[in-house]
């Protein structure tokens, strides 16, 4: 007598159930991780080099005079310098009077390079009125 092999469709171990678990698994295990990793910011120095290199007014030198240059922002935050001090040293770097081109200078700066400052930059925004 000969014993045939078990069909998948008929084997328990291959039925729907048993191939689904090490996907809910996974995902069960890997949810905490991702929402660890979510909540910390990351620098993103070529986002911030895209952003503000392409856009017209800055003519930074090189890419790394405008990365230095918006690191000089950054400590400058973290200096505890206020959002509309950052806004005036931007317009007299630039020789500028556009409040546009500096706040988005600005906003490239805390976004793409020191997103830890951010909250510290919007608290100075909120109680400074520029014009």
């Amino acid at each position: 007598m000969t014993v045939r092999p078990a069909r998948a469709d008929t084997d328990p171990r291959c039925s729907r159930r048993w191939r689904i678990a090490p996907l809910a698994c996974l995902a069960i295990t890997a949810l905490p991780v991702s929402a660890v990793a979510a909540g910390t910011a990351q620098a993103d120095a070529v986002a911030y080099l895209v952003n503000v290199t392409v856009r017209p007014g800055y003519h930074f030198a090189n890419a790394d005079a405008a990365l230095a240059y918006g690191h000089s922002l950054c400590d400058a935050m973290a200096d505890g310098a206020g959002y509309p001090q950052l806004v005036s040293t931007i317009e007299r770097d630039f020789a500028t009077t556009d409040e546009y081109q500096a706040t988005y200078l600005l906003g490239q700066a805390a976004n793409e390079l020191c997103p830890g400052q951010i909250w510290q930059l919007r608290r100075s925004a909120a109680d400074s009125h520029i014009s």
